[in-house]
């Protein structure tokens, strides 16, 4: 095992995994995002995550944002559907230094009135932003046509109205709700003794008062099929495709992982790249992407390309979603699949601090974290059969939506 878990009087976690490097991370990380938010508060979550380093019980906003940056460390954070994450990257030297600070910020701060103002401001430029990128803004909306009614459906930014709206006792009953002290996990990764970690973690998270309030999230219903095309003022037109998918506590996920892969993964040599970009040269970008939740999951694919050529790249995309459908993948095939899958995975550790948070994600939600060697195996694991199966039930064009932007016409 690579890995130790010690576990606080109040439910928190800690994970260490020890690191020879000269460098260390860490990340604090909340079974809480934009779904746990009430009706008419979509980008709550994220407001909060912007909140945390404006201001705490000892600290200014200076001196959170000084502490680490001035011995040459830094401090970020993200929000997700399901999730809050607070991470480091510093010197090994400056571990107490870093678990101070993401302690401190995540359960003392106070959320100044005129940090709450500020803030409303450049979160609605953040979303005018966004709103100027339809590669981006049209994942959210998408998300938004097949999750529909559920607080899934919600950009995790929020709109301008709903961020106008928020007051600080809105932040005071979200944290006091969702952050369940036994859904929090504290990671750490580097040269270190397991002690030396476990103590740091006792002095500055044991005395957080437990907290075990119970997840309130109500699962989607499964979209039928829903073809949307919305006018809007851009040179290009893009277009996503997908549907409904696993869940990350169903095993088929990982043959969904790998079809995903071969489909629109990250490399290109994929069979939409090839098929659509290499071969009829009609979009510069094709992907596909599986994102699980705890309770269903999306896969899309997604295109850009000029309006007059996007109906023969659906068509061609079709093509390739039927060839899955309709037929197994001959052995070698399967292999190569599988060996490239696997390879990349294996790359992936080289980024420690996505491995780190990885990991604290799988304590989160399974209570405890797969080897390498067992996610390796549970992919070598998928037969020919498990695909055309997987296929079947996740490329049904009769669940398969999609969303496409267009130019607007004069």
């Amino acid at each position: 095992m690579d890995h130790e878990i010690y576990t606080l009087k109040n439910g928190i976690r800690i994970l260490f995994k020890y690191g020879n490097s000269p460098i260390s991370h860490s990340c604090l990380i909340i079974n809480s995002g934009s779904r746990d938010e009430k009706e008419g508060q979509p980008g709550l979550a994220h407001f909060i995550e912007h909140l945390l380093f404006k201001g705490t019980e000892k600290r200014n906003t200076s001196k959170i944002l000084n502490r680490l940056e001035v011995v040459g460390a830094d401090l970020n954070a993200y929000t997700t559907k399901e999730y809050t994450c607070i991470h480091s990257s510093f010197l090994n030297e400056y571990l107490e230094r870093t678990i101070d600070l993401l302690c401190d910020i995540t359960f003392h701060s106070i959320f100044p009135e005129s940090e709450i103002k500020k803030e409303k401001s450049v979160i609605i430029d953040e979303i005018l932003s966004y709103e100027d990128q339809p590669e981006e803004a049209i994942a959210d909306d998408f998300e938004a046509l097949l999750f529909k009614g559920n607080t899934l459906g919600e950009n995790v930014l929020g709109n301008k109205d709903s961020v106008e709206r928020f007051v600080r006792q809105d932040i005071v009953n979200f944290i006091a709700t969702n952050y369940n002290t036994h859904d929090i996990v504290l990671a750490v990764s580097g040269n270190y003794k397991n002690s030396k970690v476990f103590k740091l973690a006792e002095k500055y998270l044991g005395d957080i008062p437990e907290n075990n309030n119970p997840k309130n999230r109500i699962t989607p219903l499964k979209k039928i099929k829903e073809d949307v095309i919305i006018s809007k003022s851009i040179n290009q037109s893009h277009c996503i495709i997908g549907g409904n998918a696993y869940t990350f506590f169903d095993d088929k996920k990982y043959g969904l992982s790998l079809l995903n892969n071969l489909l629109g993964g990250n490399c290109m040599s994929s069979r939409l790249n090839m098929e659509i970009r290499e071969k009829y040269g009609i979009a510069y970008t094709i992907e596909s992407n599986y994102t699980p939740f705890s309770d269903t999951g999306i896969f899309s694919i997604y295109f850009g390309t000029d309006e007059e050529k996007a109906a023969k790249a659906n068509k061609l995309v079709h093509k390739e979603l039927k060839k899955l459908r309709d037929n197994k993948l001959g052995i070698l095939q399967l292999q190569q699949a599988k060996k490239r899958f696997i390879g990349q995975i294996a790359l992936g550790e080289e980024n420690r601090m996505s491995v780190l948070i990885s990991m604290a994600k799988s304590l989160l939600d399974f209570g405890y974290i797969d080897s390498l060697e067992d996610l390796f195996k549970k992919i070598n694991n998928v037969t020919d059969s498990d695909l055309l199966e997987i296929s079947n039930e996740i490329f049904d064009s009769n669940y398969l939506s999609s969303l496409s932007f267009i130019p607007e016409t004069e």
